[in-house]
């Protein structure tokens, strides 16, 4: 009863309103889960934390910007509406298009990454990759502020998903929308992450990044490629990146070149959240923490501005008192 008073009678907000938190949490908690696997792939196979990592999902976000960009500047006139253009024409094949170069692009700067600043520093002491990661993320940033200028810009939607728009349901007397982008951003989180958890559990390349996870010497003696596992590895998880940096886009609305850095920091959050080198803490980590930052200041009565004042607060109380995360129990044993 106490812990229902707090909720709904002493605070400013109804049922509906903590529906849409709840909502809210596990849209930008997929994305996030998505982010950190990331994280836990590359932590998996080379014991290194990836900080350029947010760089990564921020520039596949610009790989699908400037594609919905052309594809809206492509004009298909029709006797009904002599304006409409092809994004709107075919919604759904421009939408492909975006996500796929969303994702190839962040692919290849994921893969480009490890070849130029990581691969190198392989065998150095572990600080030093560390380092390395810290300045490819601030020289991303950098290269893309050059050549693609400050300013926020706007991310087209197809008028099918724009922002918005959705399927209003009624909780408690009143409407509660739950949008197209949330929706679709959120079921291709958890099917993109039920895919991966597939690929690394059934099937051969997933074989070979566990056993080099596992002992990369040994991999190596038994006929495994191993630095064709980190590039695979590297180009998964800069793909999965790309993916939630377009999903970002077409919910959120704003690319520029500063995007990837909170996000990539809140999923590095959920990934030790969920115990880091953890697929299944990876993904229960990401919506947890999305949940939580949403629901957070409402229920703790606080400016919705210092959510991620909770978020990093989790991260501090996590590796003070559980540092193997969530999940972490089969992190010792196995790392992905």
């Amino acid at each position: 009863m106490r812990i229902y008073d707090v909720l709904f009678v002493k605070m400013p907000y109804g049922p509906d309103t903590w529906v849409r938190f709840m909502i809210s949490g596990l849209i930008i908690g997929g994305m996030y889960a998505l982010i950190a696997i990331g994280y836990t792939l590359v932590y998996g196979i080379l014991g290194m934390i990836n900080f350029a990592h947010g760089e990564v999902m921020m520039i596949g976000t610009f790989g699908g910007y400037f594609v919905v960009e052309g594809l809206s500047a492509i004009h298909t006139p029709t006797l009904e509406n002599p304006n409409l253009t092809f994004l709107n024409a075919y919604p759904i094949p421009s939408v492909l298009l975006a996500f796929l170069a969303g994702t190839i692009v962040a692919a290849l700067t994921g893969y480009f990454l490890e070849k130029i600043a990581y691969r190198p520093l392989r065998n150095a002491p572990r600080l030093v990759p560390l380092i390395s990661a810290i300045g490819a993320s601030i020289f991303l940033q950098n290269a893309v502020q050059l050549l693609f200028s400050p300013q926020l810009r706007d991310y087209t939607n197809p008028d099918v998903i724009a922002r918005g728009i959705g399927w209003p349901i009624e909780i408690a007397g009143s409407q509660v929308l739950i949008t197209y982008t949330g929706a679709f951003s959120f079921l291709l989180s958890i099917l993109l992450m039920v895919g991966l958890y597939i690929l690394v559990q059934k099937t051969r390349i997933g074989r070979a990044m566990r056993a080099v996870a596992q002992d990369k010497k040994t991999a190596a003696l038994m006929g495994v490629d191993v630095n064709a596992v980190i590039s695979r590895t590297f180009i998964i998880s800069g793909a999965l990146a790309g993916a939630a940096g377009v999903m970002w886009g077409f919910h959120n609305g704003l690319v520029y070149y500063f995007l990837g850095f909170v996000p990539g920091i809140k999923a590095f959050t959920a990934a030790v959240l969920g115990g880091i080198g953890n697929i299944p803490g990876a993904m229960v980590g990401g919506l947890f923490l999305g949940v939580v930052e949403s629901i957070g200041p409402a229920a703790l009565g606080i400016d919705f501005q210092l959510k991620d004042v909770i978020a990093f607060s989790i991260l501090v109380l996590v590796l003070i008192f559980r540092p193997s995360g969530i999940l972490g129990t089969a992190t010792v044993e196995e790392k992905l």
